[in-house]
């Protein structure tokens, strides 16, 4: 059995995702990410940037006088975090509600943490599975082991 601290993270910080990420490149014009600067940058392709932006999972990003999208940082720190959201296997439509809280304020700090706290026991409950998968894949690798060192015995 595998026993996993299920406690919530205690944090001073009430911005989900608001640990500095790693330094980016300096943008391609005032103060600005182009679409294919921040598709480099978060590994998400051009397409799925738009598609986030009609869904509501991204907010309507800024356009140049061309028409272009010009994202800035705040833009890019949450797209960070709609992917580690991503990686904990929320829904999108979730995703999209969370981010509509967030535009919202902080009226709506309890649904939010609500929805947080629920996304992580989901995640607990598949790291306990992984954990039990790994147990079996360990048990089967070391029988494949043994048997393959007792033929050599042989």
């Amino acid at each position: 059995m595998t026993v996993i601290d299920s406690s919530p993270a205690q944090s001073a910080s009430v911005e989900i995702c608001a640990e500095p990420g790693p330094v980016r490149p300096e943008p391609d014009g005032r103060g600005r990410y182009t679409i294919r600067e921040v598709a480099a940058f978060t590994g998400l392709r051009a397409h799925t940037l738009r598609w986030y932006e009609q869904i509501g999972l991204l907010a309507q990003v800024e356009r140049s006088h061309a028409g272009q999208r010009r994202f800035d940082d705040r833009d890019v720190e949450w797209l960070s975090c709609v992917t580690k959201l991503r990686l904990t296997g929320m829904p999108v439509a979730d995703m999209v509600r969370f981010a509509e809280l967030v535009r919202r304020g902080a009226e709506t700090f309890v649904e939010r943490q609500r929805m947080l706290e629920q996304t992580r026991r989901e995640v607990l409950a598949r790291i306990a599975e992984l954990h039990d998968t790994l147990t079996v894949l360990d048990a089967e690798i070391d029988s494949y082991a043994d048997a393959r060192r007792a033929s050599e015995r042989a």
